[in-house]
């Protein structure tokens, strides 16, 4: 059974209400699935309009890039 773990809520730059949740998802896929983080979108600070599953094997990649992308 898959469980879901907030980790932050960050608010969404360049909006009044809008919010960035990362949390965590056991078995996200069904029983024996890897773990994965969950980055959801919200405009409105409650309804996740957006949602990405990353694997924690990609993980660091991820945020290299996303590094690279700040600069």
């Amino acid at each position: 059974m898959s469980t879901t773990t907030e980790l932050a809520e960050i608010q969404l730059a360049g909006t009044k209400k809008g919010k960035i949740f990362i949390s965590n998802i056991t078995e996200p896929y069904g029983k024996g699935t890897d773990d994965v983080v969950s980055i959801g979108i919200s405009l409105n600070g409650e309804n996740v309009e957006w949602k990405s599953h990353i694997p924690y094997a990609n993980l660091e990649e991820v945020i290299e890039v996303l590094q690279k992308a700040k600069k």
